[in-house]
């Protein structure tokens, strides 16, 4: 009979205590094995904190001065860091041999403050207020193999991406404290306090259509201004293209109704020739907030515009170059990476496009691996492709390269039991074993914890897994080092057999305390010979030992209109455990399975300093949320089966006039510009906020993002080198032109942020706001002279208002609205982690209707019909009791159905003889051999492709009252109870720009 390990009668398998502490014979002679199996950790160089604060924006030129107001600076540093998993790229790997032989420096300044702060930043919070940029980086890293000389070993990880040429002893200087980074949202007041609150309701009006009474929106009357009347207006065009124009086309915010695209689209190439744009990087893995960057910081400052990067760099892709060389050509100065953008002056001589500096070709570099022929060197993969992953030489290593190893840190209290969350974790193991990323090499252990700390003797040769508990929870040590990390497959039987009893062992225990603090210790203590994944499952707020938490939510305050406190963590401790895990190459990964408070504020700290990633079901029940059920099995099979990099760094390197003084994501800067992941994977987002320091010379710049990493499959480390080239101009409307709303839209939220951290959450909701007042002002002063009445605004930012809304009324930043804090928490670290394309789901979910799908407009792939619907306004105005509606949010999507749909749709796509018959718990859509059923399914199929971190799980949803709780809260054109409709807003925005 399967027994709890705290039971008295025998168990499944053996059981050896350790309850006594430092002064016992047995913990003695285990400490002294455990500290001989103790390596020196890893330098890591920990920048004292600095706080952000704000400053005021220049006034450009024909704005009208006015008060200052709170917006936008360069935040803390809050970090929040996530196609099967298996890699699916085609790569095209080169051999790059002949057959013959061939003849940040951290700044210590911030702006400085404007106006009152209702807060301070929390304690220990670091800065990731950094610079970067050719002109102050002169010299490169030391691993350089451009001329095929001998490299001195590099001994820290600043030498191996980027750094100091070999021979080199310049320094760079530090940065200039008189070049600060300008903050947004200034020169306007404060939102009414009706917006903060909530607006009087009208008589008459209804959540439908509320927002949208009279005045309401009136049909647009005034004709589109012409090309000709553009270019005139706007100052002229530099040759800009046709859809540029469209950028600039004014657009009646209140007359105009409709500004959703039929479909979501491309971001606005940049203005390239046809050449450069063939070769430009991605915008699914690098894009800009501008298309066309201003010369200047002082053009900048007239657009009110931020300027910065949205990045994916590890994202899973179809093709990817593999370059295997002696030589990765570098320059000799900057230490860019030869790339597509630069000039080859002859065969033997390139010029750097960073730093203009002139390299010679090596010898080897004259073979085009392509083609086989000599004296091509223009025609190299690496100078064809904007991404290329280069096989690294041993100079790019610090040490022999580690296997890969999983740990698992189980919650078995009283709580996490009932919750059933091991019988899911250990029968998704148990599927997935075998496809862990790794190699023969691969090692995996598991601890489980409650008021002690069990540790699972898997050693080759035993007949079944021993228990080893360790009661000592304030000195908390390893029992036995050397077999309770083995190899996966020399004890594979051995690891299904405690996957097989996990879920049973525990089933009895009454033991309700959680001592979480002290088994992460002993993660760190375990895995920090090797470095390696730590997977953690949390089911209750910790009570005992290190890193003990108390509840600090109060729920008579989750729909206050006055702030919201508790956003920060309670203590350092888990944040300085993070670090010592990344200094230490270990990722921590937090799957927070709880129905009460839990303080994931302070939790997640371990997460986002060791460039983990953070899971959350609230409330989840194996039986009573069976959502919540689907949802775990799906992330797990993602998690576990996804490629994984480890000991990776990361470096983006500029244009020089262009720095980067902001991070945002889950990891640990190191030093200067340079990013230390002790794991990375291709779910995971970043962000970066970037400033002219002086003004740009060329007529492009170049934006160059290089990913260092170890891969799970390869004892090789890589480089991924992303590059991406941008056009320079000198006429504001070309800015305006050039703007890419989503992604401002997803800087501003990671911005907004830290500013509800390190302020307060309704500074962060006004400076939003602000924000677009800034931009549309802007325009209206210093980009159209065409005089146009009503709420303008270029249509590349016809959105912006809309978009912003949307962040307003998301868990993150809402008030007014019952939010629980950890559930605010959360959604504040997907903001933090995800890259763009999630984010904008989660921001502004798309609707469709699905009743009545067709061939018209149709994709074929994969000899597959993919329909495709029109996009439609988030409200409730748009549906229709006779149809189905399909709402994709990014981590769910929801199926409404009216009252009167269409019995054959009922019939047909879900199965169900009429609409009284849909369950109220359908999580997907039955197969059937139907038309219109083949259709949804793989409408649904690629909505949800590639695979990600967020699986969506489809939820049905049928026309009744209760059911407005869960989506028709995403419709958030709609009044809602604390927060205007869109009209409303768009009516408050123009108040604002009206003072």
């Amino acid at each position: 009979m399967l027994v709890p390990a705290s039971s008295s009668s025998n168990p499944l398998f053996p059981i050896v205590s350790y309850p006594s502490g430092p002064g016992s014979s047995e913990y003695g002679t285990l400490r002294s094995s455990q500290g001989a199996a103790e390596r020196p950790p890893i330098p890591a160089v920990i920048q004292p904190p600095t706080h952000s604060a704000l400053q005021q924006y220049p006034q450009g030129n024909g704005a009208t001065p006015k008060p200052a107001q709170q917006g936008y600076g360069a935040p803390p540093l809050t970090q929040t860091a996530t196609v099967n998993g298996q890699s699916n790229a085609v790569q095209q790997c080169y051999d790059q041999t002949p057959p013959g032989p061939v003849g940040p420096h951290y700044s210590s300044t911030s702006p400085s403050l404007e106006g009152p702060v209702r807060g301070h930043a929390p304690s220990g919070t670091p800065s990731t207020s950094v610079h970067s940029s050719p002109s102050r980086q002169q010299g490169g890293d030391s691993s350089s193999t451009t001329t095929g000389s001998a490299s001195p070993v590099p001994n820290s990880y600043e030498s191996l991406e980027g750094g100091i040429y070999p021979g080199s002893s310049s320094v760079p200087p530090p940065a200039d404290p008189t070049k600060q980074a300008p903050p947004f949202g200034y020169n306007y007041p404060a939102m009414q306090p009706g917006y903060q609150q909530s607006p009087t309701p009208r008589a008459g009006s209804s959540p439908s259509h509320g927002g949208y009474n009279a005045p309401g929106y009136q049909p647009y009357s005034q004709p589109f201004p012409s090309l000709s009347q553009l270019s005139t207006a706007l100052g002229g065009l530099s040759g800009v293209s046709e859809q540029e124009v469209e950028g600039l086309r004014p657009v009646n915010l209140l007359q105009e109704r409709n500004l959703l695209p039929l479909k979501r689209g491309t971001p606005a190439e940049p203005n390239l020739s046809s050449n450069l744009r063939k070769m430009n990087c991605s915008p699914d893995t690098f894009r800009c907030t501008l298309s066309s960057i201003p010369q200047t910081q002082a053009l900048l400052n007239k657009a009110r515009l931020p300027l910065g990067l949205l990045l994916h760099p590890f994202r899973d892709l179809t093709q990817l170059p593999v370059i295997t060389s002696n030589t990765i050509v570098r320059c000799r100065s900057c230490r860019t990476y030869i790339n597509p953008f630069v000039s080859f002056l002859d065969q033997h001589r390139w010029k750097c496009n960073l730093c203009y500096r002139v390299n010679d070709v090596p010898d080897e570099f004259m073979y085009n691996p392509v083609t086989r022929s000599y004296g091509e060197p223009h025609k190299r993969p690496e100078v064809q492709n904007s991404t290329v992953e280069f096989i690294a030489s041993s100079d790019y290593m610090l040490r022999p390269p580690q296997p890969a190893a999983y740990l698992f840190v189980l919650d078995v209290s009283h709580n996490a039991v009932e919750s059933g969350y091991l019988n899911v974790l250990c029968q998704s193991l148990l599927e997935n074993l075998e496809k862990l990323p790794g190699d023969s090499r691969t090692r995996i252990g598991f601890l489980t914890f409650d008021s002690t700390i069990h540790f699972y003797n898997l050693q080759e040769g035993l007949s079944q897994p021993q228990m080893l508990v360790v009661s000592d929870i304030d000195d908390v040590f390893i029992p036995t080092p050397d077999s309770l990390l083995v190899n996966l497959k020399e004890s594979h039987e051995m690891v299904k057999d405690l996957l097989n009893a996990l879920p049973a062992m525990f089933t009895h225990t009454r033991e309700t305390h959680s001592a979480l603090g002290p088994a992460l210790q002993a993660a760190y203590k375990l895995m920090s010979a090797t470095g390696g994944r730590v997977s953690v499952f949390q089911t209750q707020l910790p009570s005992l030992g290190a890193g003990l938490l108390q509840s600090r939510e109060d729920p008579n305050l989750r729909s206050s209109t006055k702030g919201v406190q508790h956003l920060g963590p309670a203590t350092d401790f888990y944040k300085k455990l993070a670090l010592d895990c990344s200094g230490q190459q270990i990722g921590v990964d937090l799957f927070l399975l709880s129905s009460q408070y839990s303080d994931l504020a302070s939790l997640a700290c371990v997460s986002k300093y060791s460039a983990g990633s953070i899971f959350y079901y609230p409330g989840f029940h194996h039986v009573h949320s069976p959502a919540q059920n689907l949802k775990l099995q799906q992330d797990l099979h993602r998690y576990l089966t996804r490629k994984i990099g480890f000991e990776a760094v990361m470096r983006i390197r500029c244009t020089k006039g262009l720095s980067i003084h902001t991070f945002h994501g889950n990891f640990f800067v190191r030093s200067t510009d340079l990013l230390s992941l002790a794991n990375v994977n291709p779910d995971s987002g970043f962000a970066v906020q970037m400033s002219i320091d002086e003004s740009l010379a060329d007529t492009s710049l170049y934006i160059m993002v290089c990913f260092l990493y170890l891969p799970h499959l390869d004892c090789k480390r890589r480089i991924r080198v992303h590059t991406l080239c941008l056009p320079v101009v000198s006429q504001l409307s070309d800015v305006f032109a050039g703007a890419d709303v989503e992604a401002i839209t997803c800087l501003l939220a990671n911005m907004a942020i830290d500013r509800s951290i390190s302020s307060s959450l309704l500074d962060a909701r006004d400076a939003l706001v602000n924000a677009v007042v800034d931009s549309l002002e802007a325009y209206r002063a210093n980009g159209s002279n065409l005089q146009l009445s009503g709420l303008t605004a270029p249509a590349a930012l016809r959105l912006f208002p809309l978009y912003v809304l949307a962040l307003l009324k998301q868990k993150a930043l809402r008030t007014g609205t019952s939010t629980r804090l950890d559930d605010r928490v959360f959604a504040m670290c997907e903001f933090k982690s995800q890259p763009l394309k999630q984010i904008m789901r989660l921001i502004h979910p798309d609707l469709y209707r699905v009743d009545n799908l067709t061939e018209q407009g149709a994709l074929h792939l994969n000899e597959r019909m993919i329909p495709q619907p029109p996009l439609l306004q988030l409200s409730a105005e748009k549906l229709s009791r006779d149809g189905a509606f399909l709402m994709d949010c990014g981590s769910v999507m929801y199926l409404w159905v009216g009252k009167c749909c269409d019995e054959m749709f009922v019939r047909d796509v879900l199965g169900c003889p009429d609409y009284a018959s849909i369950p109220p718990d359908m999580t997907e859509i039955p197969a059937l051999e139907t038309t219109a059923s083949e259709r949804t399914r793989a409408f649904v199929s690629w909505l949800d492709s590639p695979p990600s971190f967020c699986h969506s799980v489809l939820l049905s949803v049928r026309d009744e009252p209760s059911a407005k709780s869960s989506f028709f809260q995403h419709l958030i054109e709609d009044r809602s109870e604390s927060a205007f409709s869109y009209y409303e807003f768009l009516l408050h925005i123009q108040q604002q720009m009206s003072k």
